[in-house]
Protein backbone atom coordinates (compact mmCIF):
# COMPACT_ATOMS: atom_id res chain seq x y z
CA UNK A 1 0.00 0.00 0.00
CA UNK A 2 2.86 2.31 0.60
CA UNK A 3 4.56 1.66 -2.40
CA UNK A 4 1.18 2.31 -4.16
CA UNK A 5 0.30 5.53 -2.14
CA UNK A 6 3.54 7.18 -2.96
CA UNK A 7 3.10 6.77 -6.81
CA UNK A 8 0.35 9.71 -5.69
CA UNK A 9 1.09 11.67 -2.89
CA UNK A 10 2.83 14.78 -3.16
CA UNK A 11 2.51 17.86 -0.80
CA UNK A 12 0.48 16.23 1.67
CA UNK A 13 1.18 19.37 3.98
CA UNK A 14 -1.15 21.22 1.98
CA UNK A 15 -3.56 18.61 0.55
CA UNK A 16 -3.53 16.36 3.18
CA UNK A 17 -7.74 15.51 3.93
CA UNK A 18 -7.31 13.12 6.42
CA UNK A 19 -4.95 14.82 9.25
CA UNK A 20 -4.51 11.15 10.95
CA UNK A 21 -2.40 8.67 9.18
CA UNK A 22 1.00 8.07 7.83
CA UNK A 23 2.25 9.52 5.14
CA UNK A 24 4.25 8.01 2.05
CA UNK A 25 5.22 10.35 -0.33
CA UNK A 26 8.62 10.66 -1.33
CA UNK A 27 11.06 11.62 1.11
CA UNK A 28 13.08 13.50 -0.64
CA UNK A 29 10.36 15.85 -2.34
CA UNK A 30 7.03 17.70 -1.84
CA UNK A 31 6.51 20.59 0.53
CA UNK A 32 8.07 19.91 4.34
CA UNK A 33 5.88 20.10 7.15
CA UNK A 34 6.62 18.37 10.10
CA UNK A 35 6.16 14.53 9.67
CA UNK A 36 3.84 15.29 6.31
CA UNK A 37 1.02 16.72 9.09
CA UNK A 38 -0.93 19.47 7.79
CA UNK A 39 -0.52 23.18 8.03
CA UNK A 40 -3.03 24.84 9.43
CA UNK A 41 -4.13 27.47 11.80
CA UNK A 42 -7.65 26.22 12.43
CA UNK A 43 -7.00 24.02 15.59
CA UNK A 44 -10.68 22.64 15.72
CA UNK A 45 -10.40 18.99 17.32
CA UNK A 46 -6.85 19.13 16.83
CA UNK A 47 -4.70 16.97 19.94
CA UNK A 48 -1.17 18.36 19.41
CA UNK A 49 0.00 21.33 17.28
CA UNK A 50 3.59 21.41 16.32
CA UNK A 51 4.82 24.65 15.79
CA UNK A 52 8.05 26.34 15.15
CA UNK A 53 10.09 29.55 16.56
CA UNK A 54 12.61 30.42 14.53
CA UNK A 55 14.47 32.59 17.28
CA UNK A 56 18.17 32.80 18.41
CA UNK A 57 18.91 36.30 19.25
CA UNK A 58 19.39 35.05 23.15
CA UNK A 59 23.00 32.76 22.71
CA UNK A 60 25.49 33.28 24.09
CA UNK A 61 28.28 31.23 21.87
CA UNK A 62 27.61 30.06 18.19
CA UNK A 63 24.11 31.67 16.70
CA UNK A 64 22.15 29.40 13.23
CA UNK A 65 19.31 28.07 15.58
CA UNK A 66 16.87 30.32 13.79
CA UNK A 67 16.76 27.73 11.32
CA UNK A 68 16.18 24.92 13.59
CA UNK A 69 12.72 24.47 13.23
CA UNK A 70 13.01 24.17 8.76
CA UNK A 71 15.81 21.30 9.38
CA UNK A 72 13.82 19.83 12.00
CA UNK A 73 10.99 19.66 9.46
CA UNK A 74 13.01 18.59 6.83
CA UNK A 75 14.58 15.72 8.64
CA UNK A 76 11.60 14.66 9.65
CA UNK A 77 10.29 13.46 6.61
CA UNK A 78 12.70 10.35 7.03
CA UNK A 79 9.81 9.02 9.86
CA UNK A 80 6.40 10.04 8.31
CA UNK A 81 6.14 6.00 6.84
CA UNK A 82 6.34 4.47 10.20
CA UNK A 83 4.79 4.72 13.48
CA UNK A 84 7.85 5.19 16.23
CA UNK A 85 9.55 2.21 17.15
CA UNK A 86 8.95 0.74 20.38
CA UNK A 87 5.75 2.12 21.39
CA UNK A 88 3.43 -0.11 19.83
CA UNK A 89 0.92 2.16 18.89
CA UNK A 90 1.27 4.75 16.44
CA UNK A 91 0.44 8.63 17.52
CA UNK A 92 -0.38 10.17 13.85
CA UNK A 93 -3.07 7.63 13.53
CA UNK A 94 -4.69 7.93 16.63
CA UNK A 95 -4.14 11.52 17.24
CA UNK A 96 -5.06 14.67 15.42
CA UNK A 97 -1.04 16.34 15.05
CA UNK A 98 -0.58 19.12 12.48
CA UNK A 99 1.79 21.76 11.82
CA UNK A 100 0.56 25.02 12.82
CA UNK A 101 3.81 27.01 11.22
CA UNK A 102 5.77 29.20 12.69
CA UNK A 103 5.55 31.96 15.43
CA UNK A 104 5.48 35.32 13.40
CA UNK A 105 7.58 38.04 15.02
CA UNK A 106 9.39 41.31 14.05
CA UNK A 107 12.96 40.36 14.35
CA UNK A 108 14.02 44.05 15.43
CA UNK A 109 11.98 44.14 18.25
CA UNK A 110 13.29 41.68 20.61
CA UNK A 111 11.75 42.84 23.74
CA UNK A 112 8.28 42.37 22.18
CA UNK A 113 9.28 38.56 21.78
CA UNK A 114 8.72 37.20 24.98
CA UNK A 115 5.12 37.93 25.20
CA UNK A 116 4.48 37.29 21.16
CA UNK A 117 5.68 33.74 22.02
CA UNK A 118 3.56 33.36 25.30
CA UNK A 119 0.13 34.58 23.54
CA UNK A 120 0.87 31.92 20.62
CA UNK A 121 0.78 29.25 22.60
CA UNK A 122 -1.48 30.40 24.85
CA UNK A 123 -3.79 30.20 21.91
CA UNK A 124 -2.98 26.26 21.31
CA UNK A 125 -3.94 25.47 24.74
CA UNK A 126 -6.98 27.56 25.02
CA UNK A 127 -7.93 25.56 21.86
CA UNK A 128 -7.83 22.62 23.69
CA UNK A 129 -4.52 21.40 22.32
CA UNK A 130 -1.21 20.64 23.19
CA UNK A 131 2.23 21.81 21.89
CA UNK A 132 5.57 20.68 20.39
CA UNK A 133 7.74 23.39 19.41
CA UNK A 134 10.67 23.38 17.23
CA UNK A 135 13.43 26.07 18.51
CA UNK A 136 15.00 28.08 18.29
CA UNK A 137 17.67 28.71 21.30
CA UNK A 138 16.75 27.61 24.95
CA UNK A 139 14.99 30.75 26.41
CA UNK A 140 12.13 30.31 24.37
CA UNK A 141 11.61 27.91 26.82
CA UNK A 142 10.44 30.45 29.30
CA UNK A 143 7.49 32.57 27.57
CA UNK A 144 6.23 28.93 26.59
CA UNK A 145 6.41 28.19 30.65
CA UNK A 146 4.19 31.50 31.16
CA UNK A 147 1.49 29.87 28.99
CA UNK A 148 1.37 26.65 30.59
CA UNK A 149 1.52 27.99 34.07
CA UNK A 150 -1.43 30.43 33.33
CA UNK A 151 -3.19 27.07 32.53
CA UNK A 152 -2.08 24.27 34.80
CA UNK A 153 -0.57 26.27 37.52
CA UNK A 154 3.41 25.62 38.40
CA UNK A 155 4.45 22.43 36.41
CA UNK A 156 6.74 19.91 36.60
CA UNK A 157 9.62 20.85 34.61
CA UNK A 158 11.41 17.91 32.62
CA UNK A 159 14.97 18.99 31.47
CA UNK A 160 17.10 17.49 29.02
CA UNK A 161 20.59 19.36 28.90
CA UNK A 162 24.20 19.56 29.52
CA UNK A 163 23.65 23.12 31.49
CA UNK A 164 21.81 24.02 34.26
CA UNK A 165 20.56 27.26 33.03
CA UNK A 166 19.80 28.90 36.57
CA UNK A 167 22.45 30.82 36.58
CA UNK A 168 21.81 34.04 38.41
CA UNK A 169 19.85 36.49 36.58
CA UNK A 170 16.89 38.92 38.66
CA UNK A 171 17.04 40.97 35.80
CA UNK A 172 13.59 39.91 33.59
CA UNK A 173 14.08 41.83 31.21
CA UNK A 174 17.00 40.30 29.71
CA UNK A 175 16.86 37.70 26.97
CA UNK A 176 19.79 35.22 27.64
CA UNK A 177 19.34 31.31 27.01
CA UNK A 178 21.86 30.49 30.34
CA UNK A 179 19.30 31.81 32.64
CA UNK A 180 15.68 30.70 31.33
CA UNK A 181 15.35 28.75 33.91
CA UNK A 182 16.34 30.35 37.31
CA UNK A 183 14.00 32.93 35.78
CA UNK A 184 11.05 29.71 35.61
CA UNK A 185 11.70 28.94 39.01
CA UNK A 186 11.65 33.17 40.72
CA UNK A 187 8.74 33.43 38.46
CA UNK A 188 7.32 30.05 40.47
CA UNK A 189 6.11 28.30 36.45
CA UNK A 190 7.81 25.74 37.29
CA UNK A 191 8.09 23.07 40.83
CA UNK A 192 11.57 22.53 41.07
CA UNK A 193 11.40 20.27 44.01
CA UNK A 194 9.23 18.12 41.49
CA UNK A 195 11.14 19.17 38.56
CA UNK A 196 14.41 16.73 37.11
CA UNK A 197 17.64 17.62 35.05
CA UNK A 198 18.99 15.05 33.12
CA UNK A 199 22.33 14.61 31.66
CA UNK A 200 23.77 18.19 33.21
CA UNK A 201 27.51 18.41 32.59
CA UNK A 202 28.83 21.98 33.74
CA UNK A 203 29.73 23.74 36.55
CA UNK A 204 26.54 25.38 38.48
CA UNK A 205 26.71 25.10 42.14
CA UNK A 206 23.48 26.92 42.77
CA UNK A 207 20.81 24.01 42.02
CA UNK A 208 17.72 25.67 43.29
CA UNK A 209 16.45 23.18 44.58
CA UNK A 210 16.10 21.22 41.11
CA UNK A 211 16.66 17.23 41.32
CA UNK A 212 19.95 16.67 38.72
CA UNK A 213 20.67 13.27 37.13
CA UNK A 214 24.35 14.33 36.00
CA UNK A 215 25.45 12.55 32.53
CA UNK A 216 27.34 10.42 34.29
CA UNK A 217 25.09 9.22 36.55
CA UNK A 218 23.05 8.61 33.75
CA UNK A 219 25.83 6.18 32.24
CA UNK A 220 26.44 4.43 35.04
CA UNK A 221 22.78 3.51 35.88
CA UNK A 222 21.25 3.12 32.69
CA UNK A 223 18.19 4.20 30.88
CA UNK A 224 16.01 2.33 32.70
CA UNK A 225 16.76 3.06 36.22
CA UNK A 226 17.25 6.67 34.98
CA UNK A 227 13.69 6.55 33.91
CA UNK A 228 12.75 4.66 36.74
CA UNK A 229 14.25 7.82 39.28
CA UNK A 230 12.85 10.72 36.62
CA UNK A 231 9.36 8.78 37.10
CA UNK A 232 9.91 8.98 40.95
CA UNK A 233 10.56 12.66 41.03
CA UNK A 234 7.86 13.67 38.52
CA UNK A 235 5.45 11.46 40.05
CA UNK A 236 1.49 12.15 38.77
CA UNK A 237 1.86 16.08 38.27
CA UNK A 238 1.56 18.12 34.99
CA UNK A 239 4.88 18.08 32.98
CA UNK A 240 6.63 20.47 30.26
CA UNK A 241 9.34 18.26 28.45
CA UNK A 242 11.91 20.53 27.03
CA UNK A 243 14.96 18.98 25.63
CA UNK A 244 18.10 21.02 24.95
CA UNK A 245 19.76 18.70 21.96
CA UNK A 246 22.90 19.70 23.94
CA UNK A 247 21.96 17.00 26.06
CA UNK A 248 23.02 15.00 23.15
CA UNK A 249 27.05 14.58 23.10
CA UNK A 250 29.11 16.24 20.29
CA UNK A 251 29.58 12.78 18.40
CA UNK A 252 25.55 12.58 17.94
CA UNK A 253 24.52 16.33 17.95
CA UNK A 254 27.57 18.36 16.76
CA UNK A 255 25.13 21.30 15.40
CA UNK A 256 24.30 23.69 18.23
CA UNK A 257 25.37 26.26 19.73
CA UNK A 258 27.29 25.46 23.16
CA UNK A 259 28.69 21.59 22.82
CA UNK A 260 30.26 19.64 26.32
CA UNK A 261 31.83 16.29 25.59
CA UNK A 262 30.42 13.38 27.63
CA UNK A 263 26.69 13.75 26.80
CA UNK A 264 24.07 11.33 26.14
CA UNK A 265 23.87 8.87 23.48
CA UNK A 266 21.31 9.42 21.56
CA UNK A 267 20.21 5.48 22.05
CA UNK A 268 20.27 6.23 25.78
CA UNK A 269 17.64 9.46 25.18
CA UNK A 270 15.85 7.39 22.90
CA UNK A 271 15.55 4.43 25.61
CA UNK A 272 15.04 7.10 28.45
CA UNK A 273 11.67 8.59 27.18
CA UNK A 274 10.34 5.44 25.91
CA UNK A 275 10.85 4.02 29.52
CA UNK A 276 8.49 7.37 30.66
CA UNK A 277 5.31 6.67 28.96
CA UNK A 278 2.67 7.09 31.29
CA UNK A 279 3.60 10.56 32.86
CA UNK A 280 1.35 13.40 32.54
CA UNK A 281 3.15 15.24 29.53
CA UNK A 282 1.28 18.43 28.76
CA UNK A 283 3.69 19.62 25.68
CA UNK A 284 7.26 19.80 24.79
CA UNK A 285 10.34 21.11 23.23
CA UNK A 286 13.28 20.80 21.06
CA UNK A 287 15.82 23.71 21.03
CA UNK A 288 19.18 24.70 19.64
CA UNK A 289 19.59 22.64 16.65
CA UNK A 290 21.61 24.68 14.86
CA UNK A 291 22.09 23.65 11.00
CA UNK A 292 25.25 25.38 10.23
CA UNK A 293 27.35 23.52 11.98
CA UNK A 294 25.29 20.53 11.51
CA UNK A 295 27.32 18.92 8.18
CA UNK A 296 25.96 15.68 7.81
CA UNK A 297 22.44 16.66 9.17
CA UNK A 298 22.84 14.22 12.15
CA UNK A 299 21.40 16.95 14.77
CA UNK A 300 18.18 17.78 13.06
CA UNK A 301 17.86 14.40 12.72
CA UNK A 302 18.14 13.61 16.80
CA UNK A 303 15.84 16.70 16.92
CA UNK A 304 13.10 15.44 15.01
CA UNK A 305 13.18 12.05 16.90
CA UNK A 306 13.52 13.85 19.79
CA UNK A 307 9.83 15.28 18.94
CA UNK A 308 8.29 12.44 17.39
CA UNK A 309 9.24 11.45 21.03
CA UNK A 310 7.36 14.04 22.58
CA UNK A 311 4.56 13.30 20.66
CA UNK A 312 4.33 9.71 21.24
CA UNK A 313 4.50 10.86 25.17
CA UNK A 314 1.57 13.08 24.94
CA UNK A 315 -0.60 10.65 23.13
CA UNK A 316 0.37 7.31 25.25
CA UNK A 317 -2.30 8.80 28.24
CA UNK A 318 -4.82 9.68 24.96
CA UNK A 319 -4.71 7.05 22.65
CA UNK A 320 -8.25 5.23 21.87
CA UNK A 321 -8.85 2.40 24.42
Amino acid sequence: MALEDAKTQVDMAFTRRDPRGLAFENAFGGATSFLRRRYTKDLTGVDLAVTGVPFDQAVTHRPGTRFGPRAIREASALQAFDAPWGWGYDPLSELTVVDYGDLAFDYADVPAFPAALTAHVAGILAAGAGSVVLGGDHFITLPILRAYADRFGPVSLLHFDAHSDTWADDDMARIDHGTFLYKAAKLGLVDPATSVQVGIRTDNPDTMGFNILPARAVHEAGPSETAARIRAILGDRPVYLTFDIDALDPAFAPGTGTPVWGGLASWQAAAILRDLAGIDLKGGDVVEVSPPYDTTGATAIAGAHVAMEIVALYGWTRRAG
